[in-house]
């Protein structure tokens, strides 16, 4: 499959969630814990459901003769084919999930599709936000789109009139906010890494911090819009960035904004 055949399988993905999401409307149904996902954190209903919708989809691709290996949010990681598939698809079926319990409409699918196990292979980026209805998408070396028209809005400013926080708990926040006093002069915390880096992608915020460790399944679509628009993000604790795994291991805090002398910055007030 192509690259433009791996967006249109993405999309068939996000109207399977959507359909989840429609059947599960209010926090009564969504918020119920059911277990522990791959990646450490607890899984909801929602969770579980959006997971189980997009993995239809990829088990109709697997079964058109696609083979990949799969790294999602609750599941981990599971090979649909030989065992030696260079493709990965990395998924975060709810990023953004405490909002999309709560039914605060700020939550996204987030798929990449890779040639091979790093961030450096990633071909294709896919982000659908159910709360606007948004659709943010890049190809390698094809450029960053929003709604499926090429995404030219203004980039970053020079300042950060505008930085958004992710991993946000209260002590975290207590613990690092105070640095950025001076450099940023507004903060917005959204919720769902992987829309706040959309937003710098479209230069709705000019900087973009995580206060705590990241994993690839939160970032990995993202970025590419990010490269594709010529910004720059990092992993202070895992350089180089190109050569981070596509896995559910969250290894460092994520910074970035429209240059790497910026990234540089923020990567320092966190400490």
């Amino acid at each position: 499959m192509t690259p433009a055949d791996w967006l249109d399988a993405c999309r068939r993905a996000g109207d399977a969630v959507a359909r989840v999401l429609e059947a599960l409307p209010t926090r009564t149904e969504r918020e119920p814990g059911v277990g522990t996902g791959e990646g450490g954190d607890e899984t909801t209903v929602v969770d579980a459901e959006a997971e189980g919708a997009v993995l239809g989809i990829l088990e109709d691709v697997a079964t058109e003769g696609e083979d990949f290996t799969l790294v999602s949010e609750e599941l981990g990681e599971r090979v649909f084919g030989p065992a030696a598939a260079t493709c990965y698809v990395v998924v975060d079926p709810i990023d953004g999930s405490v909002n999309a319990k709560r039914g605060i409409p700020v939550y996204a699918l987030s798929v990449a599709i890779a040639e091979g196990p790093t961030m450096a292979d990633v071909v294709a980026g896919f982000v659908r936000d159910f709360g606007t209805g948004e659709e943010w998408t890049a190809i390698r070396g094809e450029g960053a789109f929003l709604n499926r028209e090429p995404l030219r809005l203004p980039g970053p400013k020079d300042t950060v009139e505008m930085l958004a926080l992710e991993g946000t708990t209260t002590e975290l926040i207590n613990r690092h906010l105070p640095a950025f006093v001076g450099t940023a002069e507004r903060t917005r915390v959204l919720g769902s890494l992987a829309l706040s880096l959309c937003h710098l992608a479209a230069g709705r915020v000019d900087a973009v911090c995580s206060l705590k460790s990241a994993r690839s399944v939160d970032i990995a679509a993202a970025q590419l819009l990010l490269h594709e628009r010529g910004f720059a993000i990092d992993l202070p604790s895992d350089r180089p960035f190109g050569e981070a795994k596509l896995d559910l291991v969250g290894r460092s805090q994520v910074v970035a904004a429209g240059t790497s002398e910026r990234c540089a910055e923020l990567a320092r007030l966190l400490g």
